[in-house]
This record gives C-alpha cells, structure tokens and sequence, in this order.
C-alpha cells in the first residue's frame, strides 16, 4: 500500500483526473437511475384468476378451483397454495420457495395452464398476476363529468378503451392500466315465449341458430391462368338488422311451399347497455376510476410526469369538447418528491454540520477542505455502482447516502489528522503525507470490511425483506470502500500540496475560550484514565465488568417491542366495507353514501378547526356484495385522521363493517406491515365455522373495537347469502321430452340471460345475450313462472318441472393446500406493539381452542406479519451473529491474534445498549418499535463501533514495533494520539445523523429509529471504548497470549 500511497503524491495530477473521471461517471449515471417509492421486490408468489359471470361460488369451487389446484399443485417449487372462489371469480395463489427463478416458475405455469381442460366455455380464459412491489398503481385517475354537463359515464366503455386507456398505455413506464366501470353495449335478443309456442321452436334451436349463423373462414385457394384467388366464405349477422333475418327453421307448407322461420319472428332485437355491475363516486360525481401500473425499474418520477402530460392533453383537445374530465386521484410521486428533498436536505445539512465539527477540531480551512473532498467523491462514485447493479434512487437507498456522508469522512479524518499532526510535529508536507497515511491505512482498511462485511448476511437475507435491505447496504458498503481509496491517494495527495509551508507553520493554531479548556480536560481526564488503569489489572478488570453488565442490564430492561414495518406515511387512505351477506348493490351504494356523506363537508371546505383535517379527494366503489373507498388529505401529516371518519358513519349499520387503514408504502411487495391472520383449516367447512365463531369472539373481547382494532373475517361467518335452488325432477322433465340442459339453460336465459357469442359491430366487440323480456328484474315468485317450451310446442312452468326453495349458501369459498379454511385478519391499534399481540395471541388465545379444534381434524396457524416477523427476527439475529464472527476472523487476520479481536468485539454490546437507550428516549415523545428496518440500525453498528477500538489497537502495536514502547507505555500513548481521531469521526458522524433523526418529512419514519439507533450505539460505545480498551489492552500485550504473531525468521529453504 506504501507504493501506491507514494505513486498518488508523486503524480498528484493524475489523481484529480481520476477524481473528476468518477464525479463525470456518477454524475452520467445518475440521469439512468430510475427513482421510486422503495426499491423493486419480488415476492415468490403468482396469483392465476378466472372469471365466470354469474357461476355461484359452490360452482366455480367445483368446475374452475379445484381442477386448477389439482393440475398446479404439482409444479415445481410450490410450497403452498391457497384458492379462494367468489361469485363469477375464482383465484388460486401459488407461493413459491424463496430464491425460486420466478421466472422460470411463470413459464412453467403458463405452460401448465395451457393444457387444463375441463373449464366451463362460458369461463374466461384464465390470466395470471405477480404480487410484486410495482403491481401497486403508481397513479389512480378518475373519469367523471364536468359541472353542467349531462354526461352518463357508464356508457363509456368502448370509449374509454380507445380514447384514454390506449393513450396512457403507450406512455413510457406504464405497463398496464385497467378500470372499474364503463359498461360496453350489448345486443339483446329478447325472447318471447307466447311466439316460441306459437311455432313450436325451442329455445336450445335458438341459441343453436345464433351460434352457427354467421361464419368469416377462408376455405383455400382458386388458380386460373396467371392469378390465384383466395377464397372466403362469409355470412355476417352482426347486426339488428341482419339478426334478425337469421334462419331459425325452415318450414314446408302443404303446398310445397318453404317459408323460413326468422328470429324476428320469435324475438324483439335491442342494442342496449348491460345493468351496472358496480356503482363508483368521486367527490360525490359518478366516475370510473382508473390504475396505471409502472413497469418494473422505470423511473417513476419521469412515468408521472409523462402520465400527466397525456391527462393534460386528453382534457384539453378531447374530453373537455365532450364535457368530461379525467383527474389524478392519487400520484405516489408527490410523497416520493417529498421524501427525496427531505434526504437531500438532510445530506447537505449533515455535511455542513460534519464540516463544522471539523473545523471545530482543525482550527484551518485546508485540513477540513481536504477532508470535505471524500464526501462529493465517495457519494456521487456510488451512484455509479447504483447504475451498474441496476438498482433504483429511493427513500431507503437515499437513506443509506445519508447515512454515509458521516462514514465516509472517518477514513479521511484519520489519514488527514494523522498527517496533520505530523506536519505538527515539524514533518515537511511530503513525508508528512506518505508516513501519515502509510500509518493508518491497515485500520483505515480494517474497519471499512468490517462495516462492509456486516452486510453480506443481509444482502443474502432469503426473505422479502432482505430485497428491502439490499438498497441501503450497497448504498453505504459501496460508498465506504470508494472513501477508503480516497483516504490513501486523494487525501495525502492534497495534503502533500496543500500543507505546504514553513515547518512551523500548524505548530500554534487558533485557540476558543470557553471550548479549549473544556476539550483539555476532557481528554486529559481519559489520558489520566488510561495512565492509572493500565497497571491495575483487577480494578481494570472490574471496570470492564462493570461497563458490560450496565451495558446488559440496559439492553434487557429497556429492550423495545417488536414489530414488523413501518406503514409509511403515505398520504392515502384506504377502506373496505363488509356488508351482511346477500345484501344487493343497492343497498350496498346506500351504506357506502353514509361514509361519503361524512366525508362531503371535508372536500366542500367545511372544516373546524379542532376537526379533522380538509379532504383533497375522496372516491368510493361499491358492489354486490361489499365496497371500497379511499381518501386524501390537503395535509398529508394529518391523514390518519380521516380512518374515524370514514369509519364511524358505517357502525351505525347494523351488520355492515368498515375496514379502513392509511396505505402501506411497500404495497403488496412484502405483505401487510400490521396485518395478522389466522387460518383456520379443516377438511369441510362445518368443521371449522365453530371454531372461527370462539376465535373471533376471544379475539374481540381481547382486541376491542372500540380501542381501535380492526378484526375481519374471510369469508364472513354469518349463515352464508340467501340462495334459490331449483332442483329439475327428472321424471317430469322426462315426460315434457325436455333435458336438465335445456331446462337450466332456459332458466338462465329468462332470469339473467345467456351469452351466446361475441361479434364485432363497427370496430367494437358486442355481446350477444339471449334473454327474456323481464330479465335481471324477475321477483323470487315471477322466478317460478318462467317458461319452458318443449319440442311438442307446449308450455310449462318451472315450478311444474322442479323443486324451488330458499337456502344458505356460501359466500366465498376458501381453501388451503386443498383443505377449507377461514381466516381472521386482525389489524391492532399502533398503540399495541405487534409483538406484544403476538404473543397473547399463541399464548393466551389460542391453546385453549387448538386443543379442542384439533380432535376434530382442525388446524390453527398464525400467518400474514405474525410469521413475516418470526421469520425475518429469527434470519436477522443467526446473520447479525455471524457477521460478527466473520469480523473476528477478520480482525485476527490483520491483528495476527485471536486475544485482541475480542477486545475488539466488546465494544458492540455497549453499542447495543446505546441503540436500545437511544429508541428509548425517542419513545417518550413519539412511538418508535424495534421494527425490522430499525433492526438494520443495529447491523450497522456492527460493523462501525469496532472502528475506534481497531485504531487504538493498531496505534498501540505501531508504537511498540516502530518506537519500542512497553506495552503500557504504547497503550497511554496510543489514547493520547487517537483520542483526538476517535472524537473527530465519531462526532462527524453524529452530527451527519442529526438531521435524519430530527427533521420530520415524508420518509422520515422509514429511517429515524435507524438515525436514532446509530446515534446512541455510536456515542455510548466510543466513550466505552475509551474506557475498556485500555486496560485489557495492557493485560493482554503484557501477556504471552495478547501479543501479534511475527512472521517466523530463521526458516531456511533446505537444512
């Protein structure tokens, strides 16, 4: 290293172009980095989906769910699937082993679906979805009209497709967009029953006639002479003018005479829009609410700018023409641009806070400008590798720069205040810079790889989270290997040019009145310290033994509950409404009105002053069957707020239930950051409802309602939606000469009507659907009159022909690895620590009932961020453990002893207690859990808090190899020559970190316990370290055990 040390102040004009080389590379890389909200995760689980309008659950479990888990199960990889079935939806998640090629495993899975058979044809073709970070949309827009303008938009479905789906489609970053509403038109074959009768057709001739009625084929080639001609055959019945010209039966008269049968002559043909499925609001207007989702590692930033450029340019030259409007409900850029400025801030404030310390200890502007040059180097040359690695400019990387403006100084400092006191001595600026920095390179070193190699086991971490983690380790690791470099060939290069002068010339620097003396006596009271304890072994030892049972004793007393993410602070908030089952969609609309009339007075300005905070947008859709809603503030630091709000209106409905959290930052991508569940699983599903019903009464009456929990259930556990089932008697139906398909197939048709096939009409793909003319509106008594034609051209009704009674059926249809299952969702109120919850939940809750529920074949699991925490708990404690052992060996490497190492290593129980100490004090004001983000405080202060104690150390054996001192001799000198460094870096850090844990913003509750966990640990272990390495540094040297292992002399290549 001495060469190389040599080769960088001999040629120092090649070393500024290096430096200008790596700010022009960072500076070009940084215009590709894409930014987002947090960085890409990939989560090892695929969702396939399945649409089939109007099946009931039971149906869709039987026909479409169950025979895809019996084909998917066997894929490869799969360790758990789960199927859930709805009305007209069916969906089964397959979760994959962690490290699993996704990739491959997609391939695979399509591959597998294509050759299911056996689904209904009535069923769509089954499509599949990724439950990673950036299927969550970026941006939430609505379509509604504009004041004044009568304009329905359900009828704007084709329109919506052509004019602003495809537009903002093509925009750069965009993958995908989709939305809810906009109903497409339909042709109505309305079927008359009198006239079926009058002409003895049936109704299985008419849907066979339409099926088969129009045909576009080529049917081969024609060659004559020198030309050959394609040939097509075309029959095009694809409007109400044509179909109705479709033959249905050609009849003979006695005559001889052949009159067709037309279906105009049976039927009345309509182009009409299909009954609203679902019902859709903003700020009190009905919309269609539509989601972009990004591409995975574009630049969000840049997407929503693009994104808003179309919406301006939609508005301006198409929809205003056409009274419409389209509006951006929800942007993640706004929090993202927040959160991003809020860290610039911090990292420009925290430099010139470390700069001051600097100044504060140099007393000279070129030692501190010198030292300033590593923070642009160090800092813009990892974006370089930020670029290269194909990761993303996010809150958590931003963080991991923030953070490293404080560590990238410590190598600097020591090389430059090694050399600058040197130059103090007298040393010319040349040998000052080269001895200088050829001095502490080894520790420089040391403790860069110990900071670095305490993130491998993280960055490894086979977990959800540990993709999270893998942005701010690389951010810090890269960053301080680039300052490493700086420190032996930037700073004494500098140094070299820069401390030039008379010899003289640093030996007097400019004194402060009030600190001198006080920094004096402070590191006087630590040399005093180091000059008494070294030749008093047991008090030393006493001491030691002291420090590390406070250290202990605070880490068990005060030790934070856990949890397992933060939410963020975005400014949405999201609700579920749980209507009681078989509730209409009409009923459905007037419950979620009540939450939208309280939320009215907030967006129309009405607001008081000790009220809650004004609403920017508020939108809701609602269904057969439930609905959801989602709010903004004009404030974002109030939006939690708005959860009573839009909750208290939906209490007042009895049996009606509303689900409402402020949005997690990290979408889907690592799973709800407060969200227990528990699976209830047994083989049918009377086995499991007790069980559900005494679990969730235990879990309400320990977790409240009105203390802010939230409990759901899926599916619910009420007696199921009410259901009319019509059982044929296949004795009648054999007399009528009419089959169980014909008889259900009319049924459908007169109830809800039947889609036959799919046509285009003018560029747009039309629904053909057979139908009676009271259908979609028949009362449950019209339901037994509806018509049966036989073939013979008599009439009977449906009561004649089957049994008709009303039933429970399900709702939704849950089941795991095959198996029934119900699951309770419990969102505790933050004021419970999800630890805390936990464990009353496995200890206190649930051995009662498992003992009883499993005599009947049932099983209990706790899954959801109950098993993420346990999970990513147990991983972060064996990989902190052995990154700790890692950096013994490391440290045994370089120091040649196994004795000094320890020493070493003592210093990171006190830095644990300074973390702990540090959450502590923070808790008094704000709420702060040993979240898993917090958690990677901790990591860090692995591998930073053994930085003082490897200089000491190093210092000490210098003095002793290169000077000759006894040991105490070199342990008193090397605390007087370090203590100086050791404060330098340390303070400069912690000043680097004040504005992460101080400032509020956007992000900030990402990483303040982080900024909260390194303060403390880093302060408390350097005044540790001044007090424990001393004196079992003189035990150990004086020892036969402490002292370095020298290379062996003497050996001879032969005897």
């Amino acid at each position: 290293m001495g060469g190389i040390i040599k080769l960088a102040i001999e040629r120092p004009v090649a070393v500024l172009a290096l430096i200008f080389m790596t700010v022009i590379f960072g500076v070009v890389a940084l215009q590709t980095i894409p930014i987002q909200m947090s960085p890409d995760i990939e989560k090892p689980v695929l969702d396939v989906r399945v649409r089939w309008n109007g099946a009931s659950p039971s149906d869709v479990d039987r026909e479409i769910v169950g025979r895809l888990e019996s084909e998917l199960s066997s894929l490869n990889g799969v360790e758990k699937i789960a199927s859930r079935s709805t009305r007209g939806y069916g969906r089964v998640t397959l979760t994959y082993g962690v490290g699993q090629d996704m990739d491959k495993a997609l391939v695979l899975l399509l591959s597998k679906l294509s050759a299911v058979n056996g689904l209904p044809d009535e069923a769509d073709t089954p499509t599949v979805r990724t439950s990673n970070s950036d299927d969550s949309p970026v941006a939430r827009l609505a379509l509604v009209s504009k004041d004044g303008a009568n304009v329905d938009v359900e009828g704007l479905g084709q329109y919506l497709d052509t004019n602003i789906v495809e537009p903002l489609s093509r925009v750069e970053g965009i993958a995908e967009v989709d939305y809810y509403g906009g109903s497409r038109r339909e042709i109505r074959v309305l079927i008359d029953p009198d006239k079926l009768v009058q002409h003895k057709v049936t109704l299985s001739e008419v849907l066979d006639a339409l099926r088969t009625s129009s045909s576009m084929m080529s049917v081969g080639m024609v060659t004559e002479g020198k030309r050959s001609y394609t040939v097509r055959s075309e029959a095009i019945n694809y409007t109400p003018e044509t179909a109705g010209r479709i033959v249905l039966r050609a009849d003979v008269l006695a005559s001889g005479t052949i009159v067709p049968l037309l279906l105009e002559d049976v039927a009345r043909l309509d182009i009409r829009f299909p009954k609203q499925t679902s019902f859709r609001r903003l700020n009190g207007k009905p919309g269609i609410i539509v989601n972009a989702i990004r591409e995975q590692g574009s630049n969000v930033v840049a997407t929503m700018l693009r994104v808003r450029s179309v919406v301006d340019a939609l508005n301006r030259d198409e929809l205003d023409q056409r009274g419409l409007n389209l509006r951006v409900v929800y942007d993640e850029t706004k929090y993202i641009s927040s959160a991003i400025d809020l860290v610039q801030k911090n990292i420009w404030i925290g430099g010139i806070l470390a700069i001051t310390i600097l100044m504060l200890f140099l007393r000279n502007f070129l030692p501190t400008l010198i030292i300033f040059a590593a923070i642009p180097v160090s800092v813009i040359g990892t974006f370089v590798a930020i670029s290269g690695l194909g990761l993303s400019i996010n809150v958590i990387s931003l963080a991991g720069l923030a953070f490293a403006v404080g560590m990238v100084v410590d190598a600097s400092i020591v090389s430059l205040e090694n050399i600058f006191r040197l130059r103090q001595r007298g040393v010319d600026s040349q040998n000052a810079a080269y001895h200088g920095a050829r001095q502490v390179w080894g520790p420089i070193l040391g403790s860069a790889l110990t900071t670095v190699i305490v993130f491998i086991p993280v960055l490894t971490l086979d977990l959800p989270v540990g993709q999270l983690f893998r942005d701010i380790g690389i951010a810090i690791s890269v960053s301080v290997l680039i300052s490493v470099v700086v420190s032996v060939t930037v700073i004494p290069t500098l140094a070299a040019r820069l401390l030039g002068g008379a010899a003289n010339r640093f030996e007097k620097l400019p004194t402060i009145p009030v600190l001198d003396p006080i920094a004096r006596q402070f590191a006087g009271l630590f040399i005093s310290y180091a000059q008494f304890i070294v030749r008093r072994k047991l008090i030393g030892f006493g001491v030691v033994a002291i420090v590390l049972a406070l250290a202990f004793g605070i880490s068990a007393k005060l030790m934070p509950k856990l949890d397992y993410l933060p939410d963020g602070n975005a400014n949405f908030i999201f609700g579920r409404i749980s209507v009681p089952a078989g509730y209409s969609m009409e009923e459905t609309v007037r419950i979620a009105e009540r939450m939208e009339k309280a939320a009215r007075p907030l967006w129309e300005g009405e607001t008081e002053e000790d009220g809650p905070p004004a609403i920017e947008r508020f939108f809701f859709v609602a269904y057969s069957g439930g609905a959801f809603a989602g709010a903004s503030s004009s404030d974002p630091t109030r939006v939690k707020e708005l959860r009573m709000v839009l909750m208290r209106p939906i209490f007042a409905e009895p049996g009606a239930r509303a689900f409402v959290r402020q949005s997690s930052l990290f979408g889907r991508s690592v799973g709800g950051s407060r969200s227990i569940s528990i699976d209830i699983v047994g083989p049918e599903a009377d086995d499991i409802l007790p069980v559900a019903v005494q679990l969730n009464e235990a879990l309400s009456i320990r977790f409240p309602a009105r203390e802010g929990n939230q409990i759901r259930t899926l599916p619910g556990l009420d007696s199921g939606a009410p259901q009319i089932r019509i059982t044929p008697d296949l004795i009648a139906l054999a007399r009528a000469g009419v089959s169980v398909r014909e008889f259900s197939s009319a049924v459908d048709v007169f109830n809800d009507g039947a889609n036959v096939i799919q046509v285009p009409i003018d560029g747009e793909l039309i629904d053909i659907v057979v139908s009676g003319k009271d259908a979609e509106n028949l009362t449950t008594s019209a339901l037994q009159d509806i018509p049966i034609v036989t073939k013979l051209g008599n009439i009977l009704r449906v009561k004649q022909l089957a049994k008709i009674e009303v039933i429970s059926a399900p709702e939704q249809i849950r089941r795991l690895g095959g198996r029934q299952a119900i699951s309770i969702r419990l969102r505790p109120t933050e004021a419970l620590s999800l630890e805390d919850v936990v464990n009353v939940i496995d200890n206190e809750i649930l051995p009662p009932i498992r003992a009883e529920a499993s005599a009947n074949g049932v099983t209990i699991k706790l899954e959801g961020a109950a098993s993420a925490l346990a999970m990513t708990w147990k991983a972060m404690q064996a990989n902190v453990l052995t990154a700790i052992f890692v950096i013994f060996l490391l440290l045994v490497i370089l120091l040649r002893s196994f004795v000094l190492p320890m020493i070493i290593l003592l210093a990171i129980p006190v830095a644990a207690a300074g973390g702990i100490g540090g959450l502590a004090i923070l808790n008094l004001s704000m709420r702060q859990p040993l979240d898993m983000l917090t958690m990677l405080g901790f990591v860090i202060l692995t591998g930073v808090v053994v930085n003082n104690a490897i200089l000491m150390i190093e210092q000490t054996t210098l003095h002793m190899r290169e000077e000759g001192l006894s040991a105490n001799d070199a342990v008193i000198e090397a605390t007087r020559n370090r203590i100086r460094p050791i404060f330098m870096s340390t303070l400069t850090s912690l000043f680097g970190l004040v504005p992460l844990v101080i400032f509020p913003g956007a992000g900030s509750e990402l990483y303040r316990g982080i900024g909260v966990v390194v303060f403390g640990g880093l302060g408390l272990s350097t005044l540790a370290t001044l007090i424990i390495v001393p004196p079992l540094m003189a035990i150990a040297l004086n020892s036969r055990f402490g002292g370095a292992s020298s290379p062996t002399a003497n050996l001879k290549e032969k005897l």
